[in-house]
């Protein structure tokens, strides 16, 4: 099955039952509580499932875009040598907030699976929680799965969006690809290769506290996830993802870049696969906004252009090679996601400027890890010589280990951390610390006990609440909590309200208004009068000219942003911000000075 084929079978599916089609969202998530970049199809929809926002729809069905590239879900180490690891890769997903549960996803997703798209059900093996005797259940008995193949895991199938807040079980359903690929056993005690999960069904039904206690939501959820090129792999009955008609175009591409072909050793084959991968992965990220750089999102993306390079280097290729990958991607990419067409020119642009620069220093800085090398005779490389290669020569350590382990060398990793660590110690010498309180677990419990703060500053610019916290600072200030506030808190690069809060016994100056925890709004004042006592009525009130001022800025921003992308290019997109009340600042992104 092609993947333009899948991509619409699935959506049509869960359409024709009532949920709403929600394009793609992009690989740089704006949720506070969010990773680096997109990596899961419920991403987009976090406020929903936190209760921050109302759902604009019941049910929901997509396909997400994903990197997975740092945190847990690194997957880059097994890139190329496993069956399915990707570092980009498609999400099928369908969603509910609160509309149906468990008793009506397992169902579907069985359908789907078998009479849709064409699993063997006599095939197919279920896990789920320990504890979720429901799913078990309602696999067995409404859906006829036998209960030899239904099997009980325990964290496996447990799914937490963090430390707190909505949580549940999950349950995931696996394909026996037979006796040659492992042992018996099923997913619990069977080979991995021979057992492969491709849908996790998760049940957010509970909200987790911070004494790791659990309570139920009130409205309980649906979010899963599928990854498209594990589908194909299973349903063609193909070795690997990469053997699917879009990754195989790009391996066929990878090999007539290099001249080298697919079974020749396993190092080539490896870095066949590499290349077809971070072909996709670093032309979604720049499509997406992102642009090497030497930091967050820009350093990771910089990183995969440079191991691109360093294989494609390995392949002994002296010429170019990312261009040309980039082509191919938006070739066989750009009907599914027209957007890659519109900025192909833009994309291969960035993408081969940062593989110039890279090979510019690529001889000097191999020359120098040769060197290295040849002068150990085996033992262990130094973590400082690895840390001037990163940070002089751009070479990410796991390249640099990569290297080494080829010629039986180790890499010092703790040297080379203790460098990096020295690196982060000067930088934070070199600015304004912060005046952050401690005290998450404060802040946590009073989240837990309160909820979240109603916001009313769109409306209001003065209200009546109640005061359900006062917290001393070291400086001498307060933090202070209100159930409701006008004051907007920094965010999105617009800086906090300032004004006033007064209380029957006293009054308070506020310098500033910051979120303490995703939807808690915090106030940093400082005692004008008399003093503030926590259950206390309080009569909030910003300082409106001080808004004006901050809002004229906000909608510069947004003028600001329209005159770049007219005279520079739509490419243009805005990578942060500050908005205060006396001058804006706007950060984007461009190819050039």
């Amino acid at each position: 099955m092609r993947a333009d084929e899948l991509r619409r079978t699935f959506v049509r599916f869960f359409e024709e039952r009532g949920h709403t089609v929600v394009p793609s969202a992009g690989l740089i998530p704006t949720h506070p509580t969010a990773p680096l970049f997109t990596n899961s199809g419920m991403m987009q929809f976090v406020p929903y499932f936190l209760g921050e926002e109302a759902a604009p729809y019941a049910r929901a069905t997509s396909v997400q875009k994903c990197v997975r590239l740092s945190g847990k879900h690194n997957d880059i180490s097994e890139l190329g040598r496993t069956r399915r690891h990707l570092t980009f890769f498609e999400m099928l997903g369908n969603f509910s907030f609160g509309d149906y549960f468990k008793e009506q996803a397992i169902p579907l997703a069985w359908e789907l699976s078998t009479e849709v798209v064409g699993f063997d059900g006599d095939r197919l093996w279920v896990t789920v929680h320990d504890d979720d005797d429901e799913a078990e259940a309602i696999w067995h008995e409404s859906v006829g799965v036998p209960m030899e193949r239904i099997q009980r895991l325990g964290a496996e199938n447990f799914w937490e969006m963090g430390e707190t807040g909505p949580c549940g079980p999950s349950s995931e359903i696996h394909l026996d690809c037979g006796p040659e690929w492992g042992e018996p056993g099923g997913p619990a005690h069977g080979g991995g290769d021979r057992y492969v999960e491709f849908w996790n069904l998760v049940f957010p039904q509970y909200y987790r506290h911070p004494d790791r206690s659990l309570s139920d939501l009130p409205r309980k959820g649906i979010d899963t996830g599928a990854g498209l090129e594990r589908w194909q792999m299973l349903l063609d009955g193909t070795r690997s993802v990469f053997e699917t008609d879009v990754l195989a175009a790009l391996v066929d591409e990878a090999q007539a870049v290099t001249g080298r072909r697919l079974g020749t050793d396993e190092q080539t084959d490896v870095a066949l696969r590499i290349l077809a991968d971070h072909a996709r992965t670093m032309t979604f990220l720049v499509n997406d906004g992102v642009v090497p750089s030497n930091e967050d999102r820009g350093y990771v993306l910089r990183r995969v252009i440079r191991r691109a390079v360093r294989y494609a280097h390995r392949l002994g290729v002296e010429r170019a090679t990312t261009p040309a990958l980039v082509t191919k991607v938006i070739d066989v990419m750009g009907d599914a996601y027209p957007e890659l067409r519109r900025n192909g020119d833009f994309v291969g642009m960035v993408v081969e400027r940062e593989e110039d620069r890279f090979r510019r220093t690529l001889a000097s800085g191999s020359a120098l890890l040769d060197e290295a090398i040849g002068e150990l005779d085996g033992g262990t490389l130094p973590g400082e010589v690895a840390f001037k290669l990163h940070d002089t020569f751009g070479f990410p350590l796991e390249v640099t280990s990569e290297v080494a382990a080829e010629r039986g060398v180790e890499v010092d990793v703790e040297g080379f951390e203790a460098a990096m660590a020295e690196q982060r110690r000067r930088g934070r010498a070199g600015r304004t610390p912060g005046s952050e309180a401690e005290g998450d677990d404060a802040y946590r419990e009073l989240l837990d006990q309160f909820g979240t703060t109603d916001f009313l500053g769109y409306a209001e610019g003065e209200t009546d609440g109640r005061v359900l916290a006062a917290l001393p600072r070291p400086d001498g200030t307060l933090e202070v909590f209100l159930d409701r506030t006008p004051f907007y808190a920094e965010s999105g690069g617009q800086v906090g309200d300032t004004g006033a809060i007064t209380t029957p016994t006293g009054r308070l100056e506020v310098l500033d208004a910051t979120y303490a925890l995703p939807g808690l709004h915090r106030h940093v004042a400082r005692v004008v009068d008399g003093e503030v006592v926590t259950g206390q009525e309080a009569h909030a009130a910003i300082d409106a000219h001080r808004r004006d001022y901050v809002k004229r800025n906000h909608t510069g921003t947004h003028l600001l942003h329209w005159a770049l992308r007219e005279v520079l290019g739509d490419h243009v997109h805005q990578q942060g911000s500050l908005v205060a009340p006396d001058h804006l600042r706007f950060d984007f992104s461009h190819y050039g000075q």
